[in-house]
């Protein structure tokens, strides 16, 4: 299991009945227990597995799906038929269940044992059909859920389940996900903003305001000591270190100073408010005479940010909300999965044939963690927003590799996720241009993926992670119960935006139907 993860759990339950007999729902208990121990013993699963034993009534399946919505390490749960289990006596605990629901359809045994089958066999092993019957009144509730099919011992069938646990995870984590906004949107731009209200009714997290002047107050609580700690001991080792840097007399060792100490109030903020993540405002940083007064951030916190983010705090740009919840719900799934995450910003574009590709970046903010080598500290100007002065940042470019970028937009009566595959590929250097950068070529080629990206209505910020595949995507949004579009190598653009229009005719229907 994954550290991270271990406060949590996923419940198992088996669907049976007592017209067997006793000794029928005994040995359905004794198989589910060991299928449960293997799961847990295969290494693969993220999540502990806990199981629950065999719903044999209503009554029993109203119980234990009552117990799961109210056990705070329960986040989702696994059902599976070992035997006919008639599904009307399922109806009341479904339609209660507010937990991510997984059908694994399984079977006990491998293989049909030929020379021995007889009729008590066929009467206990009867996941072919019991798994029907229970399907059929799932789909009757339109009741969201992910469906596994495989064999229980089989890597294929473990690992479907284990990607659907890490999205129950990023699914629970985000349930009760604060964002902060330092300051609000910027410049009039739609695509980062939406409807709070309605993001919080369907996605979990909770987003507020809070004032510059309030984060002030905690500024100036952060101890000289503590700075220079940060600096010394965390900022010079950790990273590569310009020479200008070093010197603790320069202008540079001063920016890096005061980008150390932005970054303990900031991490001072999210304790103090429980908060996971955080959007920032370059036009909001406090008193604009900082210089004289000392009484905001001398510069964007660019380096607070791209550090914050590799420990796990979400990050929006320019007030975008959505990004900064998505970001940390793709760094909470990703956890303990190989290659890094972080939240980018398509820059300019390449044109280059087959290889034409779009520069990622943005002012300062990417995550450390999906750097080719080791990040190097250094101090340069930056002219944009009310801070227009020397900033700290760390400058690397990306590694290469595949990964998927994610973005939700609000498109007025629902909300769309949208995801792409992308490579990621060499960049030149950029001499004049000292940021952290990636270099990628969305799937199935730059036309058709950006195509596809720009009518679904993509934003220019998404959330990227190298270990997430299109399946977590689909997961989530059929959790979340929203608009899924994914955009991979098997995409093709005049049946994507089809597919845009038909979901545009459901989801109209579907609000007027409720």
């Amino acid at each position: 299991m994954v550290k991270a993860f271990e406060n949590f759990e996923v419940w198992f339950v088996t669907g049976a009945q007592l017209l067997y007999g006793g000794d029928a729902v005994v040995q359905v208990d004794g198989h589910s227990k060991e299928m449960v121990e293997g799961l847990n013993n295969s290494g693969r699963l993220p999540v502990k597995v806990v199981y629950k034993g065999t719903a044999n009534s209503s009554a029993e399946v109203a119980d234990v799906m009552a117990r799961a919505n109210n056990d705070k390490k329960c986040i989702g749960v696994i059902t599976w038929m070992h035997t006919f289990s008639p599904a009307k006596m399922w109806i009341h605990g479904l339609q209660m269940l507010r937990k991510p629901l997984l059908h694994l359809h399984t079977q006990y045994n491998r293989q049909i044992p030929y020379e021995s089958i007889d009729m008590d066999f066929m009467n206990l092993n009867q996941s072919a059909h019991g798994d029907r019957e229970f399907a059929h009144i799932l789909t009757r509730l339109r009741k969201p859920r992910k469906t596994v099919i495989g064999y229980w011992k089989d890597e294929k069938t473990q690992e479907r389940i284990a990607v659907w646990e890490r999205v129950c995870a990023g699914w629970a984590d985000s349930q009760d996900m604060l964002i902060l906004r330092f300051g609000d949107q910027m410049n009039n731009v739609a695509v980062t903003d939406g409807d709070k209200v309605a993001a919080e009714q369907v996605l979990g997290y909770h987003v507020d305001y809070m004032p510059f002047s309030e984060v002030m107050t905690f500024f100036n609580e952060v101890k000289d000591a503590d700075v220079t700690a940060l600096v010394k001991d965390v900022y010079f080792k950790e990273y590569q270190v310009a020479e200008d840097i070093k010197d603790e007399n320069s202008e540079a060792y001063r920016k890096v100073w005061n980008a150390a100490k932005a970054e303990l109030t900031l991490r001072a903020v999210m304790a103090a408010k429980g908060a996971k993540g955080f959007t920032t405002n370059f036009d909001d940083l406090g008193d604009v005479n900082v210089e004289e007064t000392g009484k905001g951030f001398d510069q964007i916190p660019g380096l607070a940010s791209q550090r914050m983010m590799s420990d796990g705090f979400g990050f929006g740009a320019e007030g975008d909300w959505k990004s900064a919840a998505l970001y940390r719900t793709v760094w909470f799934m990703s956890q303990g999965l190989d290659g890094g995450t972080s939240f980018l910003e398509d820059y300019t574009l390449n044109f280059d044939g087959d290889n034409t590709s779009i520069l990622e970046s943005h002012m300062l903010e990417i995550n450390p963690d999906i750097a080719e080598e080791k990040p190097r500290l250094e101090v340069h100007f930056l002219g944009i927003g009310v801070r227009k002065t020397p900033t700290a940042r760390l400058v690397f470019t990306a590694k290469q590799g595949h990964g998927t970028t994610a973005t939700i937009v609000d498109m007025g009566n629902r909300f769309r996720l949208i995801a792409n595959d992308v490579n990621l590929i060499k960049s030149k250097p950029l001499p004049k241009l000292p940021v952290a950068s990636a270099l990628w070529i969305p799937e199935p080629t730059f036309e058709v993926g950006v195509g596809c990206w720009l009518n679904a209505g993509g934003t220019h910020h998404s959330c990227f992670s190298f270990g997430l595949t299109d399946e977590y995507w689909r997961d989530y949004a059929e959790i979340a119960d929203i608009e899924c579009c994914i955009i991979n190598k098997d995409t093709d653009i005049e049946h994507f935006r089809q597919d845009l229009r038909v979901n545009e005719v459901y989801y109209m229907l579907n609000k007027a139907l409720r």
